[in-house]
């Protein structure tokens, strides 16, 4: 039964993408196709539904609409360039300068949200235009907001590590987050890496050394629209507000700046809110048919008996390691981040553990190796929000995406190989 679901699954998808069906109705069919091999066709059909309003039933998902509002409204009411231009004056005299301040407000974005999706959303939907405006190709622009936005899964506070916590049965919590600064850090500064080289060897703009007057003067005028970053953050570690109600917040923050800066009129502000609600409604059918996609594997035990093809294939810890992270890698393609830690902790902790490895080094390396999957399709939630943002097909952000998909690759079997990299920091602090 497994092999016929992966068939059903893949090769149906597979074949509605090559003839240019949308990608959610693509994972929505495939769905209900592989579901019809086990289940009658209305139970099929009901479930299709059921899973995805329950997918879309969250609290947390709220954060998405406010994040991709407040992104409009700063880019339209003249708040991000207010931020842009700053940045500029400190590092837009280096290659890649604003795909540097791209990747930085991403991780603090995300850090702080907890969601790839949201930072997609807010980042992308202000940094994205603003990038293409001096002179970076749009495909470019959208593969960096795509990867840089799975950095705030692994970099403190992230919701994801907590999942991780109560599906390994206790692992601690402040040693999670101790154990991911290093590897998002790293994660972070590959992609900036492979951002400069591009902007080198595609001679992308560079300004000229901004005077320190001058920067000083920027940093005055930017100092209102820093605050909203320090206002989410501030508020989320102090406990004030949760991360859907900062959203919320930051639209407001966003409102006043306009009026303040006058940079918005009403015609504007009427089309920001449409421009929204269709950004809105295109990443909620992606996440719901993506979440029924996600059900249907694990009822078809798919997950599983991948598991226990691969890793019957060697007894060797180094190639264990290899093997799961190829599993993960495989299973991050196909399914969601959430569901990938429940299933996939409890099957593979306990070999892990067998080998030596720490259950919190394993954590970092699980979320990291799962966050690569949001970046590619079928199930890749940030990479169609990123997309969806930057009006691309997907065909078209394949490409730039490689690189920056090799360098998170390479920065996972870092933190696979060196248990330094993410065990450091909690033994120093006694974990």
């Amino acid at each position: 039964m497994e092999i016929t679901g992966i068939l059903v699954l893949v090769l149906s998808f597979f074949f509605l993408l090559m003839i240019g069906v949308p990608i959610a109705f693509c994972i929505g069919v495939a769905t209900l196709l592989t579901m019809l091999v086990s289940i009658p066709f209305d139970p099929a059909v009901t479930t299709v539904a059921q899973r995805m309003a329950t997918g879309l039933d969250s609290f947390a998902l709220l954060a998405i609409p406010f994040f991709i509002l407040a992104g409009q409204i700063m880019n339209q009411g003249g708040i991000a360039k207010r931020l842009i231009d700053f940045a500029k004056s400190l590092v837009g005299m280096l290659p890649g300068g604003l795909a540097y301040v791209h990747v930085v407000a991403a991780m603090l974005f995300g850090s702080i949200s907890g969601s790839a999706v949201a930072t997609a959303s807010a980042i992308g939907g202000f940094m994205g235009p603003r990038m293409e405006k001096e002179g970076y190709d749009k495909e470019f622009s959208a593969a960096l907001n795509i990867t840089s936005s799975t950095t705030g899964l692994i970099i403190p506070p992230s919701n994801i590590l907590i999942v991780y916590s109560l599906a390994s049965g206790g692992a601690s919590i402040a040693a999670l987050f101790l154990a991911g600064y290093i590897p998002g850090i790293l994660v972070g500064f590959s992609l900036m890496a492979v951002s400069g080289y591009v902007a080198f060897k595609r001679k992308y703009p560079v300004s000229e050394r901004v005077p320190l007057r001058i920067a000083i003067r920027k940093f005055l005028e930017a100092i209102p629209s820093l605050f909203l970053i320090f206002l989410v953050i501030g508020g989320i570690v102090a406990g004030i507000f949760t991360a859907t109600e900062a959203s919320a917040i930051a639209v407001v923050y966003a409102l006043l700046l306009t009026v303040a800066y006058r940079s918005m009129s009403l015609k504007q502000l009427k089309q920001v809110f449409l421009t929204s609600c269709n950004t809105t409604a295109i990443v909620a059918l992606l996440i719901a048919t993506s979440m029924a996609m996600s059900w249907i594997m694990s009822y078809e035990n798919i997950p599983v008996y991948i598991s226990e093809t691969l890793i019957a294939l060697s007894d060797n810890p180094f190639v264990i390691l290899i093997i799961i992270n190829v599993i993960l890698l495989t299973v991050g393609i196909f399914m969601d981040i959430t569901p990938a830690v429940l299933i996939f902790t409890p099957i593979f902790l306990p070999l892990v553990v067998e080998l030596g490895m720490d259950p919190v080094h394993f954590g970092i390396v699980m979320v990291l190796n799962l966050s690569v999957g949001l970046c590619t399709p079928p199930v890749g939630s940030v990479l169609f929000v990123g997309c969806g943002i930057a009006n691309l097909s997907i065909t078209q952000v394949i490409r730039p995406l490689i690189p920056l998909f090799i360098a998170m690759v390479i920065s996972l079997l870092l933190v696979t190989y060196f248990e330094g990299l993410t065990m450091f920091l909690p033994r120093l602090f006694g974990y």
